[in-house]
């Protein structure tokens, strides 16, 4: 294959390669070890390997996909198609074939091992005052002195037995009302939107049963959805996919600049989005066997770039200076109005964005972790693809973002994947052997423990989940593997020769695999793609600290699946975060699946963050000079010029810096041309 032959990227694994003209995809996805399913051989038979193909410009992959970039839907395809249905934009990928660049998109029901969601739903005390209620009640019937309608007679029950103001109905309400009134011998219940005074459904006789909300997560990787029962507040079912938006561009730039460069790309990743929300409220509604029409609210938190799109606006300023949003306010809208399918009357309420990219995920955070109550100088850092930062105390709460990138989530590094079941997500290293141990997700034993070949055998190890790879670089440098700086050295430097040269620099073999030979390493340029992930959040955190006049914080909350999964010592040996005692530093879980779900089980928290997202200070890191200047310290490991002198006293970080012979010459031949 020849730097010619056209490029075939898979998302969302990010893997690429180029193939011949020809090329099926399925032979393609199998070569690069992307993880696409296939059982009939390739026959046309299966269907398991649909994939969805992307068609514009991709300025992030350096692409242009033309929409001949394959080939002709075929006879295969259409007879599938006539006979069980192909989804519109599917493609098999036993069928189709490479005939130019391409972006594939491996859709979640494509993958053997499905993806974990991990945004599960936190603990938490929440005070119960639901938007929606249920109220039962017997209503007077009609004679030919009291010439008064069905409805008015409902309102008047409800206002003498519950003291509920004079409400309105639903069109889907007047529909079914006299059929109702009449099946339950005037004698129904009501499920009632307090906030509009609006009924929304009635049953007839005594329901038994309840009615549930929606509290979801919109992030730019993934999606996260809570189910609870609006009438008593537990959370009933949990579920999450990966956001099908990530095949037009892993980072929110790259989605906003394949909108500015493709017409109608804004509402092509509009309906991306709200499809894999239903595929979501499907989910969810399976797991906890209830009908989704039993669904009357829904709470959704997103980044401002995900508000936009979610919503259907074009984010085309959120991409420029100075990123404003075509509203920061609260939405309160009908779940159909955005393509919802839920109960046909439900609503849904957005929480409001604190500024151009800063948004409704960071006010759930706020709403959940509360620094504007905290007494001590408190900073909460929610990181994902866009990292959302908040410090504060009672006295003020400052906020920013940093543009991370998806290398956290496993994304652009070489064995990098989604987590998975045989993904590596917890690693150690000896320092004297430098020999590793590592857990892989879906099995509770070390790869040095007996018994681990036999327990990985339906997954094998399949690659570094975001988890894996911040932990495993952290104890390459405890081990003295990697250097300040972020250069792995030779074996005879580092003393083992699982340190083998990977082109001009060195990479360290983490895993072998014994039976088919497959090896999973980190590179340097793995490492220099978390540098720089945690140089843009280190940095933004401590902007903050700057504006806030401290050189220290009190006490650190790690929020999202990042906190959840990684151990606050690797996060400060990376340099991920500011120096801090380690008992300080604690993990909120998903704070903004949380604050989504007080949002919703508690409507006065509404009016809550509403009021408090006006109070909050943005800082906009794009034109502080001072953040470059952090992000130049922070890309070492730990930092180049902060002293962490907490860290320091609990481990020992080894000084030697390396410098292999191939970096060496390779410094050596770009300083001589530099003096010719």
């Amino acid at each position: 294959m020849s730097d010619k032959d056209p490029l075939v990227i898979f998302t969302p694994s990010g893997k690429r390669g180029r193939f011949t003209v020809g090329t099926p995809i399925l032979t393609a996805a199998r070569q690069l070890g992307v993880d696409l399913d296939s059982v009939c051989g390739g026959r046309g038979i299966c269907s398991k390997c649909q994939v969805t193909p992307s068609y514009g410009e991709f300025p992030k992959h350096g692409v242009t996909v033309a929409e001949t970039a394959l080939s002709e839907w075929n006879a295969v395809e259409q007879r599938y198609d006539d006979k069980r249905g192909l989804p519109k934009g599917r493609r098999l990928g036993c069928q189709a074939t490479v005939q130019s660049d391409i972006v594939i998109d491996v859709p979640a029901e494509s993958q053997v091992h499905k993806q974990v969601v991990r945004k599960r739903a936190e603990v938490r005390d929440i005070t119960l005052n639901p938007s929606t209620r249920i109220y039962y009640v017997e209503v007077q019937e009609p004679d030919m002195h009291d010439p008064s309608g069905d409805l008015e007679r409902l309102v008047a029950a409800l206002r003498k037995d519950w003291e509920l103001p004079d409400l309105t109905a639903d069109l889907s309400v007047f529909k079914t009302l006299q059929e109702t009134l009449r099946k339950g011998e005037w004698k129904v219940t009501c499920a009632v939107n307090l906030l509009e005074n609006r009924i929304m459904h009635i049953w007839p006789g005594f329901y038994e049963g309840s009615i549930y909300g929606l509290a979801v997560d919109l992030g730019s990787t993934t999606i996260a959805g809570h189910l609870c029962d609006l009438q008593t507040g537990e959370v009933v079912a949990s579920s999450g996919l990966m956001n099908p938006q990530i095949r037009f561009g892993e980072d929110l730039m790259s989605r906003v600049s394949y909108s500015m460069m493709n017409p109608g790309g804004d509402a092509e990743m509009t309906a991306s989005v709200r499809e894999g929300m239903n595929q979501l409220f499907d989910a969810v509604a399976e797991e906890a066997g209830i009908d989704k029409t039993l669904i009357v609210d829904a709470v959704f938190v997103c980044n401002p770039v995900m508000h936009h799109l979610f919503l259907g606006i074009d984010p085309f300023e959120l991409g420029q200076a100075p990123f404003a949003l075509a509203t920061s306010d609260a939405f309160s809208l009908k779940a159909k109005d955005l393509d919802l399918n839920l109960h046909p009357e439900a609503r849904t309420y957005i929480l409001p964005c604190i500024a151009g990219h800063v948004g409704a995920d960071a006010a759930a955070v706020a709403l959940s972790e509360a620094p504007n109550k905290s007494e001590d100088l408190v900073l909460v850092v929610d990181v994902g693809t866009n990292a959302e930062i908040l410090l504060g105390n009672t006295e003020k709460v400052l906020a920013c973002s940093s543009p991370t990138g998806p290398a956290f989530e496993g994304a652009q590094i070489s064995s990098g994947q989604r987590a998975a079941p045989g993904a590596i997500e917890r690693v150690e290293i000896d320092p004297v052997t430098k020999e590793p141990r590592f857990r892989v997700i879906g099995s509770e034993l070390w790869s040095d423990d007996p018994g681990f070949l036999e327990a990985i055998a339906g997954t094998g190890v399949t690659g570094i989940c975001g988890s894996g790879i911040i932990e495993v670089i952290a104890e390459m440098r405890l081990a003295g593997i990697v250097d300040g700086p972020g250069l792995i050295g030779s074996p005879e430097q580092t003393g083992t020769e699982r340190c083998f040269l990977d082109g001009r620099t060195y990479a360290y073999k983490l895993w072998e695999d014994p039976e088919t030979g497959q090896v999973i390493s980190v590179t340097n340029p793995d490492i220099r793609a978390i540098q720089m992930a945690k140089a843009a959040l280190y940095s933004g955190a401590r902007l903050l600290m700057d504006k806030f006049g401290v050189d220290a914080v009190d006490r650190v909350v790690l929020a999202g699946a990042f906190g959840a999964h990684i151990s606050p010592k690797h996060a400060m040996v990376l340099g991920m975060i500011p120096d801090a005692p380690l008992d300080k530093v604690t993990s909120a879980g998903n704070a903004a699946g949380t604050g989504a779900r007080i949002a919703l089980l508690n409507t006065e928290a509404r009016a809550e963050i509403e009021d408090t997202v006006h109070k909050i200070h943005k800082i906009e890191t794009a034109i502080e000079p001072r953040f470059q200047e952090h992000f130049v310290n922070a890309s070492n490991i730990p930092n180049s010029v902060e002293p962490f002198p907490i860290l320091n006293s609990v481990v020992t970080l080894p000084t030697e810096t390396f410098n292999t012979g191939s970096e060496a010459a390779h410094q050596g031949g770009r300083r001589r041309r530099r003096r010719s």
